[in-house]
Parts: C-alpha cells; sequence; structure tokens
C-alpha cells in the first residue's frame, strides 16, 4: 500500500510539500542538536589546512569540511550555497564544489563565490568544477565523436523515456532542465564571476589535475560512465589575493 501512496505522490505539489517538510525537520533536529555547530568546531579545531567542500553529496572526501543542503550523515555540515555561510570569514585554505553552481541561479551563483572569498584566508584558493555549456554545443553538432556518441545513448537509455529514439535535441534539452540544473556555465562567464567575487590568477584545469596538490583528484569521476564526467565538465580554479596599501 505504500508503495502505491509512493507512486501516486511522485512527483505531485504534494510529494515535493511532502520531502521540503522532510528536509525543514531534519534541518531543525540539526539546529537543535548542535550538530553542525560541533562537526564545525571540532574540523576546526584539528585542522591546520582548513579545506572546505561544498555540495558533497555521497562524495565525502578525507580531511575536508564536507558540506551539502541536506546532508545525510553527521559527519557532514549542513551549508545552503544560496545563502551567508556558516563559518568567520578568512579561515578556510581552500574552497572546492564539484557539479553544484549550476544547481542555482546565476545571481545566487554569484553570491555563493562571494561567499567563498569571504571565507577564504589571503591567497587561499578556490576550485570549481561545473557543466560546460560548449560541451551541449558540441554535442549538437553534425559531427560527433565515438564518445559522444556513446554519452549520447547512455543519457537517452538512462534518463530520458520520453525520447522516441537517441537524438542530441532530446539529449541537450534533458541536460539543461534534469537534476535540478538552472544556470549551465561556460569558461569565460565563469571566469568573470571569478573575478568580479575577487579572485585573480584564474586558470583552466583538466579534471583531477592542479598545480597545487592538494587541489588533485578531488573531482569523482566515478559517479559516471569512463570519460562522461570529463566530457561535460571544465574546471577553474582562482586565488584570493588581499590588496595592501603602501604607508
Amino acid at each position: 500500500m505504500r508503495s502505491v501512496v509512493k507512486t501516486i505522490l511522485k512527483g505531485s505539489s504534494l510529494d515535493i510539500l511532502a520531502r521540503r517538510l522532510y528536509r525543514n525537520v531534519r534541518k531543525l533536529r540539526r539546529k537543535i542538536a548542535g550538530v553542525d555547530k560541533n562537526i564545525i568546531k571540532q574540523y576546526l579545531g584539528q585542522k591546520k589546512i582548513r579545506k572546505l567542500h561544498l555540495g558533497c553529496g555521497s562524495n565525502i572526501i578525507d580531511g575536508w569540511l564536507n558540506s551539502d543542503i541536506s546532508p545525510k550523515s553527521n559527519h557532514v555540515v549542513s551549508v545552503d550555497i544560496t545563502k551567508t555561510f556558516p563559518f568567520y570569514d578568512e579561515i578556510f585554505d581552500y574552497v572546492f564544489s564539484e557539479h553544484v553552481i549550476e544547481h542555482v541561479s546565476y545571481v545566487q551563483g554569484q553570491q555563493m563565490l562571494k561567499e567563498c572569498f569571504c571565507v577564504l584566508k589571503d591567497s587561499g584558493k578556490i576550485r570549481i568544477s561545473t557543466p560546460d555549456l560548449s560541451f551541449l554545443i558540441s554535442l549538437y553538432q553534425s559531427e560527433k565523436s565515438e564518445l559522444q556518441k556513446k554519452y549520447m545513448r547512455w543519457a537517452t537509455e538512462t534518463f530520458i523515456d520520453s525520447a522516441p529514439y537517441c537524438e542530441d535535441t532530446f539529449v541537450v534539452n534533458n541536460f539543461v532542465r534534469d537534476w535540478g540544473h538552472i544556470f549551465i556555465y561556460d569558461e569565460k562567464v565563469l571566469r568573470f564571476s571569478l573575478e568580479k567575487a575577487g579572485f585573480k590568477e584564474i586558470t583552466k584545469c583538466d579534471l583531477n589535475e592542479s598545480e597545487d596538490e592538494i587541489l588533485r583528484n578531488l573531482e569523482n569521476e566515478k559517479r559516471l560512465p569512463e570519460g562522461f564526467l570529463r566530457l561535460e565538465s571544465f574546471t577553474l580554479e582562482g586565488t584570493k589575493k588581499v590588496a595592501t596599501t603602501s604607508s
């Protein structure tokens, strides 16, 4: 009976309302119990090099303060990237997020980057990996690589039940709307957004590669079939440089 009710409610306004209510109740219980305060206090007390992971989902990275809007673990702190972060300014050395910023509006994404700038120390670094708009544009071209063709078949079979056949039009439309995607960036716009937030020395990196050892091997490529996350994504790093005034 419960499964029948779930099936009926799934995707309905009542289902969405119920899920929001459940999340809010969980957040309230965590707040009353002081779960997030304790996680933050313990992490900051133990780590000299402090690293904030935003929107971790199930990808818990050792040595980082893992955070998510709806944590499923008492080892993950609750952080809503669209609001003021629950940390003091200039407290972290690194901030990392993978496939997170595309889930909020452009304005909210800019707010997230400003918050990242605030919580980073001088010379602190940010690393952002996100879906690439140019990947979708390339996918729509008539000439496609074998990897792109394989990606299209996988995406259609896995996510697009309504597609009558495998076609780039269906895959592109689904990508910009599915999984809570709201704004898909390209390199020039994310670079502009990072600079507007105050970051300097913006560099593009390959997935899981960086000149900084601490920022290597962070992206979770195993969550998709081989080569697909690399096909979808691009990565930018930036550094917080606080201007000093000479006397």
